[in-house]
């Protein structure tokens, strides 16, 4: 694989943060599988909303795993994305909980998964934001103080 389309270099930071993508992939998609599939007409719009949190997270897990500037939108796409996503139904959800009759993963702000859903997409973005600051800022400007 090229530079620009293969898997980034190894960071600690982006393991852990593809690797938390990966388990709320997962997770969410197991869930919504499993609730389409046993009681669908209980609370349609949850469980599909479910299963679209499951897809944004898949396609962030890859985005982040790649690098270059297509990895790089799609992944800042995906995040915010989920960071609107999870505003969004948290507020919907505590402002009228007859909206979901079951819960998603955005649910209450992502209470159920202990707000990781809600705090994921800030921890994404700012990861994002400084591998884009780094890449702009010249090698031998990032070492030297400033005037």
């Amino acid at each position: 694989m090229s530079a620009s389309t293969g898997p980034r270099r190894r960071s600690t930071g982006r393991q852990v943060l593809v690797a938390v993508y990966a388990v709320f992939a997962v997770a969410a998609g197991a869930r919504s599988a499993v609730q389409i599939a046993t009681k669908f007409d209980e609370a349609p719009a949850a469980y599909l909303l479910s299963a679209f949190a499951a897809v944004v997270y898949v396609v962030a897990t890859v985005a982040l795993r790649y690098q270059g500037p297509r990895a790089f939108a799609v992944a800042l796409s995906s995040i915010s994305i989920e960071l609107v996503g999870v505003l969004a139904v948290g507020a919907l959800s505590l402002a009228d909980p007859g909206l979901f009759p079951d819960q998603t993963v955005w649910s209450d702000f992502g209470s159920g998964y202990g707000f990781v859903p809600l705090v994921l997409p800030v921890i994404g973005l700012v990861w994002l934001w400084r591998q884009a600051r780094d890449r702009s800022v010249p090698p031998a400007a990032q070492g030297s103080p400033s005037s």
